[in-house]
């Protein structure tokens, strides 16, 4: 495959991880403080909202390996696109109804986009190699479309929140710019034929292969790991380190580390094989879990290295599982499904991340802003994501043999 190609092909994840980063991080304490909704109400809607994202997935996956991806991409950029522009401009009453409304309109053109945009990739690569070559260059997008949201905010008001409304006019020219350049440019690809089938039957049969289901369990346990600090940060930064301000370049430094360390995982599975360099990172990860879980007010030297340590991890997170499930999609000629199922598990992490982590947190008693419940905050962002991390990190060592195709 040419660069011009593999280029082209990973554009249109910029346009939807700036999407991604304000809805899974900053809208929990977006509408905290600006709709002044409580935790504990907050949690709930986006749970269910998250749930009913979850669970179209499979669904959207289905219709994928029925129609040509680059259309199915195209038409999910319109809900992509107007629901989340209306996110991020709430009323000032029944904003509750309208969080969901909206994050319901968001998720479903973002996860149509999604699931048609990973499974054109697995069509688009003619082997492991270069699938995993199209995954980090979609993946190497994606990070700077996240440090472009993370940045963005403190560049284009004096307060986060406001710099966050603002993040809805930069969305819809960077998905038409990026649409215009993938599909001018990449071809639909060779999708592998496979017997059309009932939803339920095609959802069957993805169940059914063994090497995914083990695959999924690892990416399950690794993902809660991830979903848990993410919906934690702004908090953490804010209450526990008592560096508010500093929380967009520090996004900005995870992601940007992330994005840097793409092409060493890359050369490192060709090397070692995905699964063993998965496992690296996860030890990586797991250093930086157990710092952080030691700093308090005042620590964002330090705190920097966790971000820049955690960064350097995630780029093994976001090339190499998807890259083995594409590889096990195409095996099977139901790429779209397949994905459909992994969105799923991706998504039920958050899901349950935001609608469980924040009611528990108010149990116990954290209250933003206040400094009371620091040390359930410090629990929830570090030591359980580490517990997490280190049970995905003995199952990719126990089934690292059955991942490789």
């Amino acid at each position: 495959m040419n660069v011009t190609r593999l280029l082209a092909y990973g554009v249109p994840g910029l346009p939807l991880a700036f999407t991604a980063l304000p809805i899974y991080v900053h809208v929990p304490r977006f509408y905290a403080e600006s709709a002044r909704m409580d935790l504990a109400s907050l949690g709930v809607i986006l749970l269910g909202a998250r749930l009913l994202d979850a669970g179209i997935d499979p669904w959207l996956g289905w219709i994928a390996d029925r129609m040509r991806r680059r259309v199915l991409l195209a038409l999910a950029l319109v809900p992509l696109g107007s629901g989340f522009f209306a996110l991020l401009n709430p009323p000032s009453e029944n904003a509750g109804f309208w969080l969901l409304g909206s994050l319901c309109v968001t998720y479903v053109g973002y996860s149509a986009a999604s699931v048609a945009y990973q499974a054109w990739g697995a069509d688009v690569g003619a082997d492991s190699r270069s699938r995993t070559r199209l995954t980090a260059s979609r993946e190497g997008f994606g990070l700077v479309g996240v440090m472009l949201a993370a940045a963005l905010p403190g560049w284009l008001a004096p307060s986060l929140n406001e710099g966050v409304a603002r993040l809805a006019w930069v969305l819809p020219p960077l998905l038409v710019a990026a649409a215009a350049i993938a599909l001018g440019t990449v071809g639909d690809g060779q999708p592998a034929s496979a017997p059309s089938q009932p939803f339920l039957p095609s959802l069957r049969q993805v169940w059914a292969d063994g090497a995914f289901r083990r695959l999924l369990g690892v990416f399950v346990a690794n993902g809660i790991a991830a979903a848990l600090p993410a919906t934690l940060f702004l908090f953490f930064v804010a209450d526990v380190l008592r560096g508010e301000a500093a929380s967009g370049p520090l996004l900005a430094l995870y992601f940007a580390s992330g994005a840097i360390s793409l092409p060493l995982w890359v050369r490192l599975a060709a090397r070692w094989g995905r699964a063993l360099a998965w496992l690296g990172a996860m030890g990586l990860a797991m250093a930086a879990f157990a710092w952080a879980s030691a700093l308090g007010a005042g620590d964002l030297r330090a705190y920097a290295i966790v971000c820049a340590a955690s960064g350097l991890a995630l780029g093994a997170d976001l090339a190499l599982p998807a890259a083995i499930a594409a590889d096990l999609g195409e095996r099977r000629g139901r790429a779209g499904a397949y994905f459909g199922v992994w969105n799923f598990a991706a998504k039920l992490n958050l899901a349950l991340a935001a609608g469980l982590a924040l009611p528990a947190l108010a149990w116990l008693g954290y209250r933003p802003g206040s400094g009371e419940g620091l040390a359930a905050l410090s629990f929830g962002y570090a030591l359980l994501p580490l517990a997490f991390k280190a049970l995905a990190a003995g199952l990719l060592w126990r089934w690292r043999d059955r991942l490789e195709l």
